[in-house]
């Protein structure tokens, strides 16, 4: 990327002012060689997005920044609706709510690695993975309504998790003004039996290592010392987010005319936050955020009984679930007030910091966990947010690595076979049913997330917390 197009504010922060349309500017974060390194296309983006009505303060870009459809993977951007503000499907991406969890094994490395390969076959059997995965459970009618919904709460309601899970869930499990009838049938058919399913791509299911404790004030509150075992899950919401993602597209496509919507990329389509499409659309992507939260809570109990087979007294009492791929009304100070905004976080996580009222008392003095998804073979992490991450990215911060090349460069690059062998002789064990999968994974197809991380604590967006290796990964 050329930099000569920033104005460099710190050493992780660039800023683009507004030009060409750009109502405010661009902001990426990252340290030089990360930002250099991003592809022309992240400016593009990023400063399109800038152009949109509505759009306050700035369009922000997180260290992990790549290319995506319509915003970055890695965008942020806030929108007023008293302002003619827009809502974009674009903004929130296909996989509505793709997040991660972390659980608490109450383990030591010792234990696991005792029991790695047993422990290894059973995780795989008990967790639906991979392209076209289906899970035990149908739901259709008012059985597929009520979960998107009620998210979480739904399947909490319904034998999967405990009461305590929500305490520890991003809005407690369950996103208020969900409407399932926003949601297509095609959608609900997609999903009638994906529930319970990680599906494919960089999704995981990581048996985790505490290697190192950054901040031991969070740690401790975080419950985490260094060689506990963690069990962390990052999926979304399958079938049915990507459909409502493509179902709101081609009709906010349609209607940017009539609103006197200029889009510099037909790929930001977007509708007035306070017009019916707007509406329609907020109503069913929050229903796409409860369909994945319902989901992550179903592996959960999955993961629970799966691991009981090999530590019968182990509970996987829940650390933290985060969201990515969403749009949230938040309030958030502008120009000196406080306004209700919608923030769309793609490929971003929410990373509220200490005090604020919606997090758990237990982590009132530290700030929020932000989960941090390494690639599969390389380092996770978890930060916590940071008091004046508000002010320098509306309580935003990375959400993992970031690719740094295509999944078809990757398997030219990389035989799944060749990379499971690899991580195997470093101690790490992969189970996956396509090794086409794994080679679109290789570690070396994302960026360095050390790097990321750290430029991401640098810049006061999150503090480092704990690194996290991986000792069993189950791949989609």
């Amino acid at each position: 990327m050329n930099l000569d197009v920033f104005s460099q504010h710190t050493a992780f922060r660039w800023e683009i002012a507004p030009r060409d349309g750009m109502r405010v500017p661009a902001v990426i974060f990252g340290d030089e060689a990360l930002v250099a390194a991003m592809d022309e296309k992240v400016v593009e983006q990023i400063t399109n997005v800038a152009t949109l009505p509505g759009i306050v303060k700035a369009a922000y870009a997180m260290p992990d920044a790549h290319w995506g459809y319509g915003f970055p993977i890695g965008g942020v951007a806030a929108f007023d609706p008293k302002q003619d503000g827009v809502i974009s499907a674009g903004g929130v991406g296909f996989d509505i709510s793709c997040g991660v969890r972390s659980l608490h094994t109450g383990l030591k490395s010792d234990a696991i690695l005792a029991h790695q390969k047993e422990l290894a076959d059973i995780l795989y059997y008990a967790i639906p993975a991979g392209l076209g995965s289906r899970g035990a459970i149908h739901l259709s009618g008012n059985g597929m309504n009520a979960m998107l919904k009620g998210g979480a709460r739904w399947a909490v309601a319904n034998g999967y998790g405990h009461e305590a899970d929500l305490e520890r869930i991003e809005e407690r499990g369950c996103v208020a003004g969900a409407e399932p009838d926003a949601v297509s049938d095609h959608a609900k058919k997609r999903q009638q039996d994906e529930m319970g399913t990680l599906g494919s791509g960089n999704h995981y299911l990581e048996v985790q290592r505490v290697a190192q404790i950054f901040d031991d004030k969070a740690a401790a509150a975080f419950g985490l010392a260094v060689d506990d075992v963690l069990i962390t899950i990052h999926c979304g919401s399958r079938g049915l987010g990507h459909q409502i993602g493509t179902d709101y597209l081609k009709q906010m496509v349609m209607a940017a005319n009539a609103f006197g919507i200029h889009l510099p990329d037909r790929e930001l389509a977007c509708a007035p936050l306070n017009s019916p499409l707007g509406q329609s659309y907020l109503g069913a992507m929050r229903a796409g955020i409860n369909c994945a939260l319902a989901n992550r809570q179903i592996l959960t109990h999955l993961a629970r009984q799966a691991v009981k087979q090999v530590f019968p007294d182990v509970t996987l009492p829940l650390l933290y679930d985060v969201s990515h791929n969403t749009c949230k009304l938040e309030q958030h100070e502008v120009d000196g007030e406080r306004r209700n905004l919608f923030v769309h976080r793609k490929g971003a996580t929410r990373a509220f910091g200490p005090g604020h009222p919606d997090l758990p008392a237990a982590f009132q003095s530290t700030g929020q966990p932000v989960l941090i998804g390494g690639s599969m073979g390389t380092a996770s992490y978890v930060l916590a947010g940071n008091a004046q991450s508000e002010s320098l990215s509306f309580s935003s911060a990375c959400h993992g690595a970031g690719r740094a090349m295509s999944r078809k460069a990757a398997t030219k690059q990389w035989q799944g076979r060749n990379v499971v062998d690899q991580l195997a002789g470093r101690g790490i064990l992969i189970r996956s049913p396509s090794f086409r999968g794994v080679a679109e994974e290789a570690p070396g197809a994302y960026k360095d997330v050390n790097a990321v991380v750290d430029a991401a604590d640098h810049s006061g967006l999150a503090r480092k917390v704990a690194m996290l290796t991986p000792l069993v990964c189950i791949k989609g």
